[in-house]
């Protein structure tokens, strides 16, 4: 694909918002970027539906599987974030058009797998949605910000039942 075409596209992404018992995020550490957190997310093939990639993806990035987590909700349209120009890939594109989905552990939170069976991730912690926003790289704050305001109403209901 020349950098011509792959400029001019965005890829479709399913993304993955963890709720822990507390209402803190699950968050992984890139590999290639220490320091760099991020939401479990990744492309949706081309067989897949949003749904079954974003449960592909938590899997791949972090071992679980839907035994351990169960699903809460789907932010109700498709979030896009542009990539910088140095970082588009011919995979990328111009970046990333995802559907999100929330789920809340249904297991310890011990029994998540450092980095799942990714080589992408080093490591993976507990965070809350304004730490996790205030230390995004920039193209990502905007969608994490959409996400938190989305989050809190639905945990707080989830806690009442």
């Amino acid at each position: 694909m020349s950098s011509q075409a792959h400029s001019q596209f965005f890829r479709a992404n399913a993304g993955c918002v963890v709720l822990g018992g507390d209402g803190r995020v699950l968050v992984l550490e890139r590999s290639d970027i220490p320091g760099a957190w991020q939401l479990p997310q990744g492309g949706i093939d081309n067989d897949e539906t949003p749904l079954q990639a974003a449960e592909r993806e938590l899997f791949e990035e972090t071992g679980l599987t839907t035994k351990d987590v169960e699903l809460v909700a789907e932010y109700p349209q498709w979030l896009t974030y542009e990539l910088p120009a140095e970082l588009r890939k011919p995979w990328t594109g111009r970046g990333q058009t995802q559907r999100w989905f929330m789920f809340r552990l249904k297991t310890a939170e011990t029994a998540i797998l450092p980095a799942g069976s990714s080589q992408e991730f080093m490591a993976w912690r507990w965070m809350t949605f304004n730490d996790l926003v205030e230390g995004a790289v920039a193209f990502r704050k905007s969608t994490y910000r959409q996400l938190a305001d989305w989050a809190a109403p639905i945990h707080t209901a989830t806690q009442e039942q």
